[in-house]
Formats: structure tokens, sequence, C-alpha cells
């Protein structure tokens, strides 16, 4: 039988001594969950074999973009020690192994740098520290590993892309995968996981595997409901955004409910999850359908802003001038895994197409494109216009000073970045996911 959920009752475990924690990879998971830590009170020691990594995080320069990131790393610096030397994890009392796991075009994982890392590191830990495996992994993964089993966990990551300070600081809870979750865990693990005041779920190895897929796919089921019911919205007259708050006063959904509608999935990590979910449907000869919905749903959306931009300009100005604003798959991050951006470029074939993005260089997308300096240097002389990715920056864009730039008078804006009416009033036509132009144009 499983073991009740631990809660901190504010007493912890202050009289045991705080233990060091490792990190064994330092790429976005890692670090980030190891500025957490220290901003928790702990020593941490960040290990990673790669020389330029470590030489930028030790003069205090975070390789990663993430809101309040470089502030923390510098207000903590004492407490952190970075070193590509993993003879230094030998000092550790609980050594996380957290690499960024990569995905395919298909969403299978290449597990083979959590092995790599896995071996470097038990090579030189003490037989008494604890190997918690935070990286994602297929079900089964944990239980694997040549580790003795009393001092093996895995523990479901939070990460986030562009909240991953915040989720790292604050988790709603830790889900823990241990060898037998009905015994009391090790007080080392419990010490330092109470310093985040959440809940502490003990659970077997595969539960806690299964777990994090779970999520993902609760949260993809609310995008996908999102998608679909704001479309037939953009078709009947209706406004997906009044919509929103009835459904978050429901306490069979929530308010916390991703249910924003948006250009599929993208980022790579629920594309993996989805994956798996269907490699062991296959394998079991269960029934996986929805899944397989999910992901038809997620590519027939990422076309959204070409139907639009068809529709409204390129069945009469095919050779048209598009101008778009962002190519990261969202916000505060540098990631393009699976963006709609490149999907919208790359039929852009017969268009001049000029894009800029704060983050990512437009050198990543081909030598066809022109990159700008700026949103509205990008904008000047197009016929219409596009907000792929929703930066906050470009709220600030006023839709007169886009009036004054265009040659035509196209807004392209799912995320709805501008305010609809200051876009009629400025004599643009505006399209957004979940309304109709007939509501805008009334």
């Amino acid at each position: 039988m499983a073991q009740k959920p631990y809660t901190n009752s504010g007493q912890g475990h202050s009289e045991n001594p705080k233990p060091l924690i490792g990190f064994a990879g330092l790429t976005h998971l890692g670090l980030n969950s190891a500025v957490a830590s220290a901003v928790r009170g702990f020593r941490v020691v960040g290990y990673h074999d790669d020389p330029a990594l470590i030489k930028q995080l030790q003069s205090g320069v975070p390789h990663v973009l993430e809101p309040g990131l470089p502030k923390l790393l510098a207000k903590h610096r004492e407490q952190l020690t970075f070193s590509r030397d993993p003879k230094n994890l030998s000092k550790c009392d609980i050594v996380y192994i957290a690499v960024d796991v990569p995905t395919d075009d298909r969403g299978a994982s290449d597990l083979t740098p959590i092995h790599e890392m896995i071996k470097t590191a038990a090579s030189v830990m003490r037989a008494d520290s604890l190997l918690v495996i935070l990286c994602q992994v297929p079900p089964g993964f944990t239980r694997q590993i040549e580790w003795p089993a009393k001092y093996l966990f895995y523990q479901v990551e939070t990460l986030v892309f562009g909240r991953a300070v915040e989720r790292a600081l604050y988790p709603e809870r830790f889900i823990l995968g241990c060898a037998d979750p009905g015994q009391p865990q090790d007080e080392r693990l419990l010490n330092y996981l109470e310093a985040f005041e959440c809940p502490i779920l003990p659970m077997r190895y595969e539960s806690a595997e299964l777990a994090k897929i779970s999520i993902n796919m609760c949260l993809v089921a609310s995008v996908s409901v999102a998608n679909t019911m704001a479309e037939i919205c953009e078709h009947i007259g209706a406004d997906w955004s009044e919509i929103i708050p009835a459904l978050r006063l429901d306490r069979r959904i929530g308010q916390y409910s991703y249910i924003n509608p948006g250009l599929g999935i993208s980022g790579g990590n629920l594309e993996r999850d989805l994956a798996t979910v269907l490699r062991i449907s296959e394998s079991y000869n269960t029934d996986a359908g929805t899944v397989s919905a999910w992901l038809a749903n997620s590519r027939y959306r990422k076309n959204w802003p070409y139907k639009m931009l068809e529709q409204m300009v390129l069945k009469k100005n095919p050779r048209a001038s598009i101008a778009i604003l962002g190519l990261a798959y969202k916000e505060n991050t540098h990631s393009t895994k699976n963006s709609p951006a490149f999907i919208l470029i790359e039929r852009l074939t017969t268009c001049k197409v000029t894009v800029y993005d704060p983050v990512v260089p437009v050198t990543i997308v081909g030598d066809h494109v022109i990159g700008a300096a700026s949103a509205l240097e990008a904008i000047k002389g197009a016929n219409a216009l596009v907000i792929i990715t929703p930066w906050p920056e470009f709220k600030n864009i006023r839709p007169i000073d886009i009036k004054t730039r265009m040659k035509g008078n196209v807004v392209i804006d799912p995320y709805r970045m501008l305010d609809a009416n200051d876009v009629e009033a400025a004599g643009l036509v505006y399209a957004a996911l979940g309304i109709s132009t007939l509501i805008i144009k009334r």
C-alpha cells in the first residue's frame, strides 16, 4: 500500500545537518533546479562536462533564458559550485541526474545521455549517497538502474520553459518514485524536499514515471478541447474568451486549467510523452485512440496562421510581403522545437518574409528569410502581420504604428497580444484564435 503524502508540519528535519546536493547535468533542467536549491538554503555542486558552459556559469552568467534566473544566480553564487570534474559529486549526500532529454521528430527520447551521466556520477559517488533520476524517462527505466534500491529514487521534474525558476522554487508537490513507498523515506531526502514546503507523494518507480506522462496527457486534453471549441467560435460568432471564465468557475475543471487556445503542441516534451503512451499501448494492445486524435488536432491547429493568411491575403496576392513576429515556440525561451513559426515559414514559398524575435536569431531559419532588428522594422512595407509568439514586448506595439508602417491592413494575432478594438480603430483587419472576424467588425 502506498504511503500517505508527507506534508511539512513546520518542524521539518532541522535537527539533522543539511545535505549537500549535487546536480549532474547543468542544462535547462539542472541549472534551474540547482539555483532553486541554493535559494532554499542548500549548498549545491553542479557538474557538467562542457568547459565553456562551466566557465560561463562560474562567471555568473546563465546560458539559458529564464526570467529571474540571472538575479538569483548572482545572489546565491556563494552556495553554488560549478565544475567539470565529476569527482566533486563524491562530496554530495544526494545527486540528481538532471540531463535534458533530446527527442526526435516522432517524439522518441534519446536516453543515451542519461545512461552516460548515471555511469559518470555513480563511478564517483559514495556508496550510501542517494541517486535521484530527475530526467523524464519512460516507465521501467529507474528500476533497471544498478544502484542500491534503498538509495535510488525517481523524482518527477516540473520544468516549464519560461517559468522554470518559479516551478523549481514553488512546486505544487513532489512525486517521488521509490523501491517501497510503504516504508519511511531517507531522512536526507526528506530534509531537502521539505524545505520546499509542499506535499511529498511517495509511490513505486513505475507509478511516478507514469504520473508525469499522465499530467501531461491531462494538459494536452485541455489544450485540445480549447482548440476545438475556439475554432467553432470563429465560425458561429461566439467568443472563446467569454467562455473561459465560466469553465474556470466549474470545480470539475478549475481556475488553473490550461484552456487558452493555441497553435498545437510544441516544445518536444508533450510530444514525447504522447509518443511514449502510443508505444506502450501498441506493445500491450491497449486503446490509445484519444492520443492519436490529440496529435492529429495539434497538426491541424498548427496550420491556422497559414489558413488565415490564405483566406485574407494569399488568394489575391500569392507574392505578398509577410511580417512574422516570433520564432520561439513560446515566450521566454530560446527553444524552437516544433514551433508553429517554422511551419508557417515553410509554406510561404512565394512570399517575401521578414522576421523578428527578441532572442532567437533569424539565421536559424535560413537565407530565404529576412531578419529585422525590431518588431516595427519587420512590419514596414508588409501586406500582412502575423504575431506567432506571445512575447510580452509585442503587447506594447500600438496598432496605429502598425497601420502607418504596413502596406496592407491584415493582422493575424492568435494569442490576442493586441486589443481588438484598438486594431479595428486603426483601420486594420484582425484575426485571432477563438473569435469570429464578424464580432470584431460590429
